[in-house]
């Protein structure tokens, strides 16, 4: 009996988004040195343009300054450990960023730029990338699957064989580990 193999889960898997109405794509095209970069180096997790681009959407209403201070304080780590630094980002996708800026009338203004619309989620930007390879030092690691909501890497999918007998959940869940703790900006989001 042939069993399917790693590539042929990630591929099905990859169809399934598809069908979901992702964007696929895949390292060899938006990775630094690809054919349509989307982030400049292999330690930048975060796909800054797509990033951008939503922001702009999600808040025309408000100044660029205001979206760009947005964009900085989500993307600055701020907490030295990933489960509150994941927690701090989470606050702000599910209630958005707190800004402060000058309105057209000259007086400060306080807003809340919306990073996800969680009312039309037609309105984000779903994308997934299989093999996304990120480095971090001298370690150079690359998930499966990661899962991509306005530029932000939202959820890592780990795959494993099913006809190789150590490929089990064990397995798939210590892969996880070892890629919060060699590659923890994967994560932060």
């Amino acid at each position: 009996m042939a069993f399917l193999s790693e590539a042929d889960i990630e591929s099905a898997l990859l169809s399934y988004f598809a069908d979901l109405g992702y964007a696929v794509e895949s390292e060899e095209n938006i990775g630094p040195d690809g054919k349509r970069p989307e982030r400049e180096s292999f330690d930048t997790v975060i796909l800054r343009g797509r990033l951008e681009k939503a922001i702009g959407r999600l808040n025309p209403e408000l100044p660029a300054e205001a979206r760009a201070d947005a964009i900085r304080t989500l993307t600055q780590c701020e907490l030295p450990n990933l489960l509150e630094e994941n927690r701090r980002i989470h606050k702000l996708l599910v209630e958005g960023v707190d800004v402060e800026y000058f309105g057209e009338d000259g007086v400060l203004t306080s807003g809340k730029v919306r990073i996800l619309d969680f009312d039309d989620p037609d309105a984000n930007d779903w994308m997934v990338d299989n093999q996304f390879t990120v480095v971090a030092g001298r370690i150079n690691r690359r998930p499966d699957v990661v899962v991509f909501v306005n530029g932000l890497p939202l959820a890592v999918v780990e795959l494993k064989a099913p006809g190789d007998e150590n490929a089990t959940l064990s397995a798939a869940f210590n892969q996880l580990q070892t890629y919060k703790q060699q590659i923890p900006a994967l994560f932060h989001t």
